[in-house]
């Protein structure tokens, strides 16, 4: 799943002035972050293959000058396929991070181009609700508190949202 409780929740070591809230180190860390069927590697491959396979008509227009025609578009391709999957690369670089303590609740939100949107609340009047319909998608997950309601990993697909609701619902029990 691309989402994962991170373990180490000691935070910043003490010398390295990272400010903690009080003295108390967070209890949760949830780290979620969008997706990817094609990994970097992938890509380098993929373009690879496509570049080749393009190329492999052209063997025969070595040495014509119909060679000079064909090229640029076949560039052109290449270029536009390269383009359009790192365009994706950008836009689906999001990461969410909840992080609990004993005496607040925050969301963090890294979106693309570095945009950051932040979230807090007290977690003992935190609702997880989850929106069957009605919302930008199915299953929508959504917390609730200090008079904001934020969603919680909209990118994730239904069966995931739906196992993330019943762990974050467990994790705030905990706190109470």
């Amino acid at each position: 799943m691309p989402y994962e409780w991170l373990r180490d929740t000691q935070g910043a070591p003490d010398q390295s002035g990272a400010p903690l809230h009080g003295s108390q180190r967070p209890l949760a860390h949830l780290r979620l972050w969008p997706f990817r069927s094609l990994s970097r590697r992938g890509f380098v491959w993929f373009i690879g293959a496509t570049a080749a396979l393009l190329a492999m008509p052209l063997i025969p227009l070595v040495g014509s000058p119909v060679l000079w025609g064909i090229l640029p578009f076949l560039l052109l391709a290449i270029w536009a396929i390269w383009t359009a999957l790192s365009r994706s690369y950008r836009d689906g670089e999001i990461t969410e991070d909840l992080i609990l303590w004993p005496d607040r609740i925050t969301l963090t939100r890294q979106g693309p181009g570095r945009r950051r949107q932040s979230w807090e609340a007290n977690p003992h009047w935190v609702t997880v609700t989850l929106h069957e319909k009605g919302g930008p998608v199915p299953q929508y997950l959504t917390l609730r508190g200090a008079g904001r309601e934020v969603e919680l990993g909209a990118f994730l697909s239904e069966d995931e949202r739906l196992a993330l609701r019943a762990e974050v619902r467990q994790r705030l029990a905990d706190l109470r």
